[in-house]
């Protein structure tokens, strides 16, 4: 049983570091002038790598029941303070869903200040001209 629980970590380190993979070409498309080519792709699979972290996860508790630890945090410490296999692997996982997080974070920063951005360029184009003679929003002179 400690076998599988190491090979589910193990699956896990390599998804949590796949999702930070993407958070990086999020933040690559964030940046760039024109972000809406790259990003529906990189949207769908962060969310199937995030079912796939969220069936690890439970598979992962499955494993520390049946191996008598609680699920979670503690259960995982508590394996990993018998087993060096485990805590290297533990030890991955944390630092990468760490990473993760902390990119995650950084990316809802860069979208946040694109839509801030955004709602202060439509409001500018939806002033009202205050010059006669200003073309309107159909692209007519009033009046003329």
């Amino acid at each position: 049983m400690r076998d599988a629980l190491l090979a589910t970590i193990t699956e896990e380190v390599a998804a949590v570091q796949a999702f930070e993979s993407l958070l990086a070409d999020e933040e690559k498309a964030l940046i760039a002038a024109q972000p809406l080519p790259a990003l529906p792709g990189i949207i769908e699979n962060k969310t199937a790598l995030t079912e796939r972290i969220s069936s690890l996860e439970k598979t992962r508790d499955e494993h520390l029941n049946a191996l008598g630890f609680p699920a979670g945090f503690i259960g995982m410490e508590a394996a990993a303070a018998g087993d060096p296999s485990i805590a290297e692997q533990w030890t991955l996982l944390t630092a990468a869903a760490r990473r993760a997080r902390q990119g995650n974070n950084n990316n809802g920063v860069l979208i946040r200040t694109r839509m801030e951005y955004n709602r202060k360029a439509l409001a500018a184009m939806q002033v009202a001209p205050s010059r006669a003679g200003f073309y309107g929003p159909d692209g007519r002179v009033p009046g003329a």
